[in-house]
């Protein structure tokens, strides 16, 4: 009889994602009107003597759509924070699939978020003298409720009666 792990209790959990607000309906509606409206101009202009125009309006429509390929590709990444008995652990995976892990003790863990909260004020984590900055993937306000939340959830473990 092989032995069985027992499941820790998670005190807290969140997945950070960064946000796009182009859904792909939206991306499909966005270069279909942009295709036309290109075609149409650039087709006008070709037939008024200035063909070399519609090279042009095809190449703003094929950059448009490589840097929004690059933008839904980098959404692939994601940041796990989860608050256990033992540890908090963080799990950052990049939009190649690439993942680094991070197992701190919350004992003394401390959440610092700099305010005003700007796009590159980082959520970070301190203990022992060192620190991760986490959750540079969302924007401002949910990264500031992030850091509330987790500072709460430190609060509720350090008062856990089952870690007493």
């Amino acid at each position: 009889m092989g032995s069985v792990t027992p499941e820790r209790s998670v005190f807290f959990e969140r997945r950070l994602v960064p946000h796009r607000s182009l859904s792909r309906r939206g991306f499909h509606l966005l270069l279909g009107s942009l295709g036309t409206l290109s075609l149409t101009v650039g087709t006008i202009f070709w037939l008024a003597g200035a063909w070399p125009v519609i090279g042009f309006m095809g190449l703003d429509v094929l950059l448009l759509w490589v840097a929004l390929r690059a933008s839904y590709s980098q959404a692939k990444a994601y940041e796990q924070v989860r608050l256990t008995e033992a540890s908090l652990i963080v799990e950052r995976v990049a939009a190649n699939g690439a993942t680094r892990r991070w197992d701190l003790p919350p004992t003394w863990l401390k959440v610092e978020l700099a305010e005003p909260v700007r796009h590159d004020s980082p959520v970070r984590l301190w203990t022992h003298g060192k620190a991760l900055d986490i959750g540079l993937l969302v924007a401002p306000e949910p990264r500031r409720e992030f850091a509330r939340s987790l500072r709460q959830a430190l609060t509720d473990w350090r008062r856990s009666p089952a870690l007493a």
